[in-house]
């Protein structure tokens, strides 16, 4: 049994993720679009994403690495359905934020993984309470640069750790990988 996968991703967080549990991994990040449909839902999303990231993947490297898994995961943060991907710029990063700000909101990341002539794909959700945030903490945090290339604009392993009152659910998950769910799948599919 392999114990190394194609990472559908560049996520440092990932790749960080997938060591712990003694899984290796080369990179290979999917170039797809990212756009959710008019209407989708935040759980829909994340799966079509991951999904649609291993699967284009595969496919690429399918005849010269037949017996090579693909793994993908995608992550969204919503707040009342909708979606806060990841921020264009710092003025929509602020906009998220504030909406964040002492609200409840929910974490979807989907993991997907493709070979073997299968693709098995399980969500998590996770519920996120944040602290009020002032203009100033936003600021400071918008500074810092942590909030590039993040969904909903922030990192819970990071300096927005600090923000987070409470989680139901998975901290992996949050941080874009859920573990339970990653080991599941890989094991169904026999790494």
């Amino acid at each position: 049994m392999s114990r190394s996968i194609i990472l559908a991703s560049r996520s440092p967080r990932r790749i960080a993720l997938l060591k712990q549990i003694g899984i290796e991994c080369s990179v290979m990040p999917a170039d797809i679009d990212e756009n959710p449909l008019l209407g989708e839902h935040p759980c829909d999303y994340v799966q079509r994403l991951a999904i649609e990231k291993a699967k284009t993947i595969y496919e690429t490297c399918r005849l010269a690495l037949p017996e090579q898994l693909v793994l993908a995961a995608d992550t969204t943060v919503a707040i009342h359905d909708e979606i806060l991907g990841k921020p264009i710029d710092d003025a929509e990063a602020i906009a998220m934020l504030k909406k964040l700000s002492g609200a409840t909101h929910l974490v979807h990341t989907a993991v997907a993984v493709c070979g073997y002539n299968r693709t098995l794909c399980m969500l998590n959700t996770t519920q996120v309470d944040m602290m009020p945030l002032t203009d100033e903490i936003i600021a400071d945090y918008i500074a810092s640069g942590e909030h590039q290339d993040k969904a909903g604009s922030y990192g819970i392993q990071g300096l927005a750790g600090t923000w987070i009152q409470r989680i139901e659910g998975s901290y992996t998950g949050v941080m874009g990988l859920p573990l339970y769910e990653a080991a599941q799948l890989l094991h169904q599919i026999k790494v």
